[in-house]
């Protein structure tokens, strides 16, 4: 009886840069940054369904919610803004999907992207896991920008958003989103990158 091939499946993608990614077991080596850019750029935040030109980029998404906590948080370095403006970077092999979705997919779908997130830190000169007031302070910012954008480019009434994404108190109120095209999105998303000091290695992580 003839033995069964157990060469496991491909689970690497090959990127623009011509890396092969492994997505289930992630090297640091093979994260760069101009891919990162360039697929979030290229990926829609809440599935497209948003006003505009053109979709509204987790790229876009990602700078807004850096900008928000550097509002929020004024004081915390570089490096841990550069955190904020990772946080969704998983989404570049994995996709953006709703919150629902992840929880019904379960915690094969979590270990992927928490396995991924902890590549791209170490990449980047980050703690692969970040501190938990850190993580706190990102999905605060997190949530803030998601109700902007709910309620502005995809199409909640402020009652209706206020149910589904209550406003964090803080939010601020004087941002406007503009949907850009990729490329703008891409360039800005490593602009930002490049500012708050992207794979600086001699970061000198202070206690919180």
């Amino acid at each position: 009886m003839a033995l069964k091939n157990h060469t496991p499946k491909r689970a690497w993608q090959r990127m623009l840069s011509g890396r092969r990614l492994n997505v289930l077991e992630p090297s640091p080596l093979d994260i760069e940054i101009v891919d990162i850019a360039h697929g979030l750029s290229r990926l829609a935040r809440w599935n497209g369904q948003t006003l505009g030109n053109y979709t509204f980029s987790v790229a876009q998404h990602s700078i807004l919610v850096e900008k928000i906590m550097h509002i929020s948080f004024s004081r915390l370095p570089n490096y841990w803004r550069l955190a904020c403006l990772l946080h969704d970077a998983p989404e570049y092999v994995i996709s953006d999907l709703i919150t629902p979705v992840k929880l019904a997919l379960g915690s094969e779908y979590i270990n992927i992207e928490e396995n991924l997130q902890k590549a791209i830190h170490i990449r980047f000169g980050l703690p692969a896991i970040l501190p938990e007031e850190i993580s706190r302070t990102i999905k605060l910012a997190d949530k803030m920008a998601a109700w902007i954008e709910a309620t502005q480019i995809a199409g909640f009434k402020i009652e209706e958003a206020n149910k589904v994404f209550p406003k964090p108190k803080g939010t601020p109120l004087d941002i406007k989103l503009v949907a850009s095209s990729p490329k703008k999105a891409k360039e800005a998303f490593i602009k930002r990158f490049v500012m708050l000091g992207g794979g600086n290695e001699k970061i000198n992580f202070k206690s919180i």
